[in-house]
C-alpha cells in the first residue's frame, strides 16, 4: 500500500531551502499543513530560494498541484525565486498553465459553502477509501496471520509478553470494578421485580445467565476498547508520526509482523481470561445484593446461580470474547497505522479506534444473538 504524501524541508550547502516531496499525494488523504514550511520560508532572507527534489514521489494529482502553487504564493509574497526543476514534468506544465493568466480580481469567493451533493459525494468518495484501506489491512492482516502458522512470523517474544501484561494483569482493577457494578445493577433491577412475586431467588438465575452469555464478553470488550483498543492507535500513531513505522520498511521489516501482530495476539489471549473473571466478579456483585437485599444465603445463592448456568452459557461467552478481542485490535492498529502526520491527528486516531472498536463489538454482539437463536444455543 503506497505511503500518504509527506513533504520535508533542509538547507542545501548553498542556503537553498530543498524541500523534498515523496509518497502518493491524492485528494482523498488530504494536504499536508503548510504551517512549517511557511516558517521556513518566512525564515528566508529576500534574496533567498527554494527548489523542489521529487525523486521519491509514488504518484500524485491535483493535489500536489495546490499545495504547489500553495508554497508559490509563499515565497511571491516574500520575493523569493522558486526553482521548479526538480518537479514532475507533468506538474510544471501545469504550473505554467495555471500562472500564464493571472487571476482576475474578485474571482474568488470569501465563503465557499458546498452543495448538498457535493457533501454527499464527498463523504461516499471518502468513505470508499475508508473501506478501501480497511480491506487492504484485512488482507496483509490475514497474510501475516498465514506466516505465523508457518513459524515465519517476526516478532519479538518480549514485546508479546509485555503487551500481554498490559492487556491482561494491569486491566484487572477497571475489569473488577466495571464488572461488580454490572452485577449489583442487574440484581438490584431484578430484585425490585421479582420481590414482587415472591421469587427473590431467581435473581441468581438472572445475573448468572447475564452476565455468563452477554454482559461479562460485552462490557469486557468495551472497557478494552476504551482501555486497550485506544492505547494501541495512540502508540502506532505517533509512531508513524515520527517515521518509526516508515523506519521499520526501510530496514526490511514488515510493520504487520514486528508491531500489529503481537498486539493482535495479546488481545486474543488474555480477553477469554478477562471474561471469565468479569463474569465470577458480576456473580459475586448479585450475591452481595441477594445476601444484603433478600435474605438470601450465600450458599444458596451460589447454588441457585450453578443449578441456573449451563457449561454452554460460559462456552459462548468465552468465544465472544475472544471475537471481541480480534475485533478491538484490529479497530485499534488499523487506525493507529492510518493515523496522519500531525500530532492532533494521534487524538483524533485514538478516538476513531474506541467508536470503531464499540461499534464493532455492539454489531458482533447483535450477530451472535441472532445466530445462537437460530442455532437453539
Amino acid at each position: 500500500m503506497a505511503q500518504p504524501g509527506r513533504c520535508t524541508a533542509d538547507y542545501a550547502s548553498d542556503g537553498t531551502l530543498l524541500i523534498t516531496l515523496s509518497g502518493a499525494w491524492r485528494l482523498q488523504a488530504g494536504l499536508p499543513a503548510t504551517d512549517p514550511l511557511q516558517k521556513e520560508i518566512d525564515s528566508l532572507p529576500p534574496a533567498g530560494r527554494i527548489a523542489f527534489a521529487a525523486q521519491t514521489l509514488e504518484a500524485w494529482d491535483s493535489s500536489l498541484l495546490t499545495f504547489v502553487e500553495r508554497l508559490m504564493q509563499m515565497a511571491r509574497e516574500r520575493g523569493i525565486s522558486a526553482d521548479l526543476d526538480g518537479l514532475p514534468k507533468g506538474l510544471r506544465r501545469l504550473m505554467e498553465l495555471a500562472e500564464a493568466v493571472p487571476e482576475r480580481t474578485g474571482a474568488r469567493k470569501d465563503v465557499m459553502e458546498a452543495s448538498l451533493l457535493e457533501r454527499i459525494g464527498t463523504s461516499a468518495i471518502g468513505t470508499a477509501g475508508s473501506i478501501a484501506e480497511m480491506l487492504a489491512f484485512l488482507g496483509d492482516m490475514t497474510t501475516t496471520f498465514l506466516r505465523l502458522f508457518g513459524m515465519k512470523a517476526r516478532f519479538r517474544r518480549s514485546d508479546l509478553f509485555l503487551l500481554i501484561q498490559q492487556c491482561g494483569a494491569e486491566a484487572l482493577p477497571i475489569v473488577t470494578l466495571i464488572s461488580f457494578l454490572v452485577g449489583v445493577i442487574l440484581a438490584f433491577v431484578g430484585a425490585v421485580q421479582l420481590k414482587q412475586f415472591g421469587a427473590q431467588i431467581y435473581v441468581a438465575d438472572l445475573v448468572g445467565i447475564a452476565m455468563m452469555r452477554e454482559m461479562g464478553a460485552m462490557m469486557t470488550g468495551i472497557i478494552m476498547a476504551g482501555r486497550t483498543g485506544a492505547a494501541f492507535a495512540a502508540q502506532l500513531g505517533t509512531m508513524k508520526v515520527t517515521q518509526e513505522i516508515d523506519a521499520f520498511t526501510t530496514a526490511g521489516f514488515s510493520a504487520m509482523e514486528f508491531l500489529v501482530l503481537p498486539r493482535v495476539l495479546a488481545l486474543v489471549i488474555m480477553m477469554p481470561l478477562l471474561c471469565l473473571y468479569s463474569d465470577f466478579v458480576g456473580v459475586l456483585g448479585g450475591a452481595v445484593i441477594g445476601a444484603g437485599m433478600l435474605d438470601l444465603t450465600w450458599s444458596t445463592y451460589l447454588k441457585e446461580t450453578a443449578a441456573a448456568v449451563a457449561l454452554g452459557d460460559v462456552i459462548g461467552g468465552v468465544f465472544k470474547s475472544s471475537v471481541y478481542g480480534v475485533l478491538i485490535a484490529l479497530a485499534g492498529c488499523l487506525r493507529g497505522m492510518q493515523c496522519g502526520n500531525s500530532s492532533s491527528a494521534v487524538g483524533d486516531a485514538a478516538t476513531s479506534a474506541v467508536v470503531t472498536g464499540i461499534i464493532a463489538i455492539i454489531v458482533a454482539c447483535g450477530t451472535f444473538s441472532v445466530v445462537f437463536y437460530v442455532l437453539g444455543i
